[in-house]
């Protein structure tokens, strides 16, 4: 018996500092939940951005459209799976990711108390903004075929960048077997376009701005675009956990009805006008960035009216899954995936008159409220 007590007596002290932490950070979860619930809801939003760029939600930060709620920007991420898996870590509160992987997700939590939504477009695809897959000009790359055993790079696997490539691919005629001979290469938007000159990679995925300034410099040339496969598409869309919209319907649909009218803000004034709102806005919110890809901007590419959210924008990605015998056909619908209950621009929203009311347009179709 004396024994024992030895050895409690040994351990106690290490015992009592777990006890001590495990109390004291029960002690302040509960008082964060007696603050929130106080408050009656959350008056800040955690994300990820881009450097350099400014997305649709800091827009409508910027242009006043989210009314009380602030942002609190906690860093960047390479791409749409890092910023989900900073969701599903409650390391952010929104994140924003191409809408295949976002089906992938959604397949893996369906069961989980940290399922995810999606509820507004976030970018896209069209005429202005657009995925170029790209080569030097003098490349001997022509054909699919000729990417086999080749380097082409992306930002990030598990989204936009490997999901078009590969489809592209089997479009082409090439087997299960050849396409996993074409070599997907990781490398940061920014440093693409240098390993491409350099003979580094043979082919490289560049979007929007990145691609317009490689092209503007002169030596490349498209092999194929995103909107050769699917027309102009909305391609990515920001997401909460599905116990976020339960515990704060209310910012959720702010967020939603803010990122909506900052998107109708950037598509009815002239390129020239919101250049010069994101440049500001860069400049403002002092993280030491460069702002000369702003020049190249022209639009989010989002296509639906106020980022509202369509099934067309998860089946294409819901069927190459199912081909690629990744899913179980029926297995998941993208009614699964998607909810625009807190989006007043869905045509079948009654609340859409007026909020439509709200953004008035003039005859030139700038917002009457945003007139300088």
């Amino acid at each position: 018996m004396r024994e024992k007590l030895m050895q409690i007596r040994k351990v106690s002290p290490q015992l009592w500092i777990v006890i001590w932490l495990l109390g004291l950070s029960a002690f302040l979860v509960g008082c964060q939940q007696s603050n929130e619930s106080t408050k009656g809801k959350i008056t800040e939003l955690r994300y990820q951005g881009t450097p350099g760029a400014v997305g649709l939600p800091e827009l409508a930060e910027d242009l006043g459209y989210l009314g009380e709620l602030k942002l609190n920007y906690v860093g960047s991420s390479q791409g749409g799976p890092e910023n989900m898996q900073a969701l599903m870590s409650k390391d952010v509160d929104f994140a924003s990711a191409f809408n295949g992987a976002i089906v992938k997700l959604t397949h893996a939590t369906r069961n989980s108390p940290n399922s995810i939504v999606a509820v507004v477009g976030s970018y896209g695809s069209d005429k202005h903004t657009w995925a170029c897959y790209c080569v030097l000009e003098d490349s001997a790359i022509q054909t699919a075929r000729d990417l086999i055993g080749k380097k082409i790079a992306g930002n990030t696997l598990g989204a936009h960048f490997e999901f078009i490539i590969r489809e592209w691919l089997a479009q082409q005629g090439l087997t299960q077997n050849e396409i996993k001979q074409v070599q997907l290469v990781v490398l940061p938007p920014v440093s693409t376009e240098q390993a491409l000159r350099q003979g580094q990679i043979h082919a490289a995925s560049m979007s929007t701005i990145l691609r317009d300034k490689a092209f503007a410099r002169g030596g490349i040339r498209k092999l194929f675009a995103d909107t050769d496969l699917y027309g102009e598409f909305t391609a990515g869309t920001y997401v909460f956990t599905r116990q976020f919209t339960q515990q704060h319907p209310d910012v959720v649909k702010q967020f939603v009805s803010g990122v909506g009218r900052a998107l109708e803000w950037s598509r009815n004034n002239p390129p020239e006008v919101v250049r010069e709102r994101l440049t500001h806005i860069i400049h403002k919110r002092g993280r030491n960035e460069n702002d000369q890809l702003i020049q190249y901007w022209n639009s989010y590419g989002v296509i639906e009216t106020g980022g509202y959210v369509t099934a067309q924008q998860f089946q294409p990605w819901i069927d190459f899954m199912v081909k690629n015998g990744e899913l179980k056909a029926n297995e998941i619908t993208p009614e699964d995936i998607f909810s625009n209950e807190f989006n007043p621009f869905t045509p079948q929203n009654a609340q859409m008159t007026a909020e439509a009311k709200t953004v008035a347009y003039t005859e030139s179709g700038i917002p009457m409220e945003d007139k300088p």
